[in-house]
């Protein structure tokens, strides 16, 4: 298959004019902690302490949201991320949001997603599954939800600096590179391999 650009560079082209959105477009990976981590702690205990959820119940739908988040993540970088539109504005949009990862894969400030981005999504998954789950039940699945995006975000991050010896974390990050550097139609799963295997997409499905 025909090979992409990609730089090796530290930082990656600027995306916008505006110096505003040029620093919104950039985050360190500290950020999504800072700002999930208290919102994890805030409905586990409105969970617990204030819905009176049995432990029980709160840690089989904490372990439900962190499911649906390994199969959102999946599905989102598969169809939307990459999705390329054949539009001048589509094009664009499809860089800002992906394209630029890439491309510039080495970036360390658009490795995690950025709050302008990750709090918006965050409101609408939470306003999607308050019309299915009830108070109680969604104070349980929403910090598991939470936890598995951040665990996604900051795995990311690792797994393009970091290096490792631990089995786990080794197998990933090959099954991470190989879609940034083999074959980016295979390999969407970026926490978990799981999915790519359930939907034919991991890379021992692809017949020479």
């Amino acid at each position: 298959m025909s090979k992409n650009f990609v730089s090796n560079s530290k930082e990656s082209t600027r995306m916008f004019q505006s110096n505003f959105f040029e620093a919104l477009s950039k985050v360190h990976f500290s950020v999504p902690l800072i700002i999930y981590l208290p919102l994890i702690a805030y409905y586990s205990y409105q969970a617990i302490a204030v819905a009176a959820l049995s432990l029980m119940s709160f840690l089989l739908y904490f372990l439900l949201g962190i499911i649906i988040w390994s199969l959102t993540e999946y599905l989102l970088h598969r169809f939307v991320f990459h999705f390329v539109p054949k539009s001048k504005w589509g094009l664009r949009m499809h860089f800002i949001f992906h394209g630029v990862h890439h491309d510039y894969p080495n970036d360390a400030k658009r490795l995690v997603m950025p709050p302008s981005v990750s709090i918006p999504l965050a409101f609408g998954f939470y306003g999607l599954f308050s019309l299915i789950l009830s108070s109680a039940h969604l104070y349980a699945f929403f910090p598991g939800f939470v936890a598995a995006y951040l665990f996604y975000d900051i795995s990311h991050y690792a797994l393009h600096h970091f290096h490792f010896k631990n089995k786990f974390w080794k197998k990933l990050k090959e099954h991470h590179m190989r879609h940034h550097y083999a074959d980016a139609a295979k390999g969407y799963g970026v926490s978990s391999s799981f999915w790519d295997k359930v939907f034919g997409s991991d890379f021992k499905h692809q017949h020479s």
